[in-house]
């Protein structure tokens, strides 16, 4: 293990770890090193809204593996690392410190930070974003004398206004949309994810933008919306999706298009340069297109992928994306190719739960389920197939 050949990943999420030991596993003898921009190894992203949120879980049950881990695979592992530069005459990467790591292949897998508008305000202290485990820490220490503002009905937004209230915050949700997620899912399943929130208390103020956010006397923010009302709150979550970080691949003359083109082996069109995870916009085999993807599981399924593929293996990116979202006590689970739908078909069950299908171009291409496993095992199937609407 070591040799002379040398592996170099940038980025300390799900898809680095998983690609640095699929790699491993796959008979991978190069040297490993990677380039973590965060303090803390990688660890499990999602409970950050969830249970990290409620104090039902602690630091300790986040890492994805332990340091024992990296050690006995021989992997290299600096967190704190920022790169500034892909140099691919070298080929090298350069850190803000201004060390250089040449390599012989390397993996960008470098993820995406949260989309922040420009309004005056949103620099303030009150203002805040949640993707890392200090800003969760941050956001957790509300209390039940607080008033937090949540700016977004994404699920990042949804889940994060339902920990807070179940920590005893007064929350308030400001969307852009009619309901939460009503473009994405269609109404029946939005009109569900509402009743969610109103059930724990979380006020929703649908199609308001945000205009701006200024000083509050006692209170920390005072945030006005373009048709004019105000909320007088203690913070402000910004919730309005992410950005991918694919500034360095597009410095190098790699081909960007909100995000960095892949294969379906997380290939780029140099030889030398994979990418994986949230920053990829990977072509899916089974889908027949790229996708865009924002998932969790699926950054682990890019990087397994690209650890394969650098080791010399056949493989290929071909299941359908799919999540499961945590809203309060409830759970939602989505399955499907995410880039839009037609006509979609409500089956609500007897006991609150339900399954919405979306079709397009005459194929089932989504599957949202509560409560109902098997809608959501039978939906993956049929969309992988690309079965027929009907």
């Amino acid at each position: 293990m070591g040799g002379e050949e040398r592996l170099v990943i940038v980025g300390g999420g799900p898809a680095a770890q998983a690609a640095a030991g699929a790699y491993r596993e796959a008979g991978g003898e190069a040297a490993v090193t990677i380039l973590a921009r965060e303090p803390d190894p990688p660890y499990e992203r999602p409970p950050l809204t969830k249970d990290f949120l409620r104090g039902e879980s602690g630091r300790a049950d986040l890492p994805l593996v332990d340091a024992r881990w990296y050690e006995e695979r021989g992997i290299d592992l600096r967190t704190g690392t920022e790169v500034a530069e892909l140099d691919l005459a070298v080929p090298a990467v350069r850190t803000a410190a201004g060390e250089e790591h040449p390599f012989d292949r390397v993996l960008l897998a470098t993820g995406a930070d949260p989309l922040v508008p420009p309004i005056p305000g949103a620099d303030r202290d009150a203002v805040q974003t949640v993707r890392r485990i200090g800003d969760a820490e941050r956001l957790g220490r509300l209390g039940g004398a607080d008033r937090a503002l949540v700016v977004g009905s994404g699920f990042v937004g949804c889940e994060a206004a339902a920990s807070l209230a179940l920590r005893g915050v007064t929350v308030t949700m400001a969307t852009l949309e009619e309901l939460p997620q009503i473009e994405r899912l269609g109404r029946e399943v939005a009109e569900r994810i509402a009743e969610w929130l109103a059930v724990l208390g979380v006020e929703l103020l649908p199609e308001s933008e945000l205009a701006e956010i200024g000083p509050a006397g006692d209170r920390s923010a005072r945030a006005r919306f373009d048709d004019g009302h105000e909320e007088v709150v203690d913070r402000v979550l910004l919730a309005l999706g992410v950005e991918r970080n694919d500034g360095l691949a597009a410095a190098a003359g790699l081909t960007v298009d909100d995000g960095i083109e892949v294969d379906a082996a997380m290939a780029a069109a140099d030889p030398r340069v994979l990418a994986a995870g949230d920053v990829a916009f990977a072509f899916n085999a089974a889908a027949g297109r790229r996708l865009r993807v924002e998932h969790w599981g699926e950054a682990l399924n890019m990087g397994e992928v690209a650890g394969h593929t650098l080791a010399g293996k056949e493989a290929s990116w071909d299941v359908a994306p799919g999540f499961w979202s945590t809203i309060g006590e409830r759970t939602l689970k989505y399955v499907g190719w995410g880039d839009g739908w037609e006509q979609s078909r409500f089956e609500p069950g007897d006991d609150g739960s339900f399954a919405c299908w979306y079709g397009r171009d005459g194929e089932v291409v989504g599957v949202a389920a509560h409560e109902d496993d098997a809608a959501y095992e039978r939906g993956r199937e049929l969309i992988e197939e690309r079965a027929p609407w009907s």
